[in-house]
């Protein structure tokens, strides 16, 4: 047992996943940001900016710029569906698919690190925890008190 407030357990864990996911998506030529947007586009095929920002939890203009840069890159293509002018659509490029899939692989490479001292059924739960720690983390910031 640790006496370690919650807090700063749930920092120090970020920040450690936070670097190894980092240095994993680096060496794919991946910039901070890329890697969320890469994996929701992976699992949805397309979407719009509004649905990547809210996935990633960043503002649309934050998603935007991002998005730009992957676009340069050729990793994702952006385009409009007849009927509706007002949306851009966001899809994986062959190429974006590719890095896409090695991103996938480094998630779960860092995922089994970061297990790697617990059981499986402790993995299942922390998930769990973590899962209501950001349900009431999100609550209160909705809801001040």
């Amino acid at each position: 047992m640790t006496n370690e407030p919650l807090h700063r357990l749930l920092l120090r864990a970020q920040s450690a996943m936070n670097r190894d996911v980092l240095a994993r998506a680096s060496e794919l030529g991946l910039s901070p940001g890329q890697p969320k947007i890469l994996e929701f586009l992976l699992q949805t095929g397309e979407s719009n900016q509004k649905s990547i920002a809210d996935y990633c939890e960043i503002e649309p203009a934050t998603a935007g710029t991002i998005l730009g840069r992957m676009e340069r890159d050729g990793l994702i293509a952006r385009a409009r569906h007849e009927g509706n002018r007002r949306s851009l659509y966001v899809t994986l490029t062959p190429h974006g698919r590719e890095v896409a899939q090695a991103m996938d692989l480094a998630f779960r490479q860092a995922d089994q690190a970061a297990a790697a001292l617990l059981s499986e059924e402790q993995c299942a739960q922390l998930c769990a925890m973590l899962a209501d720690v950001c349900e009431a983390l999100n609550r209160e910031r909705k809801n001040p008190t």
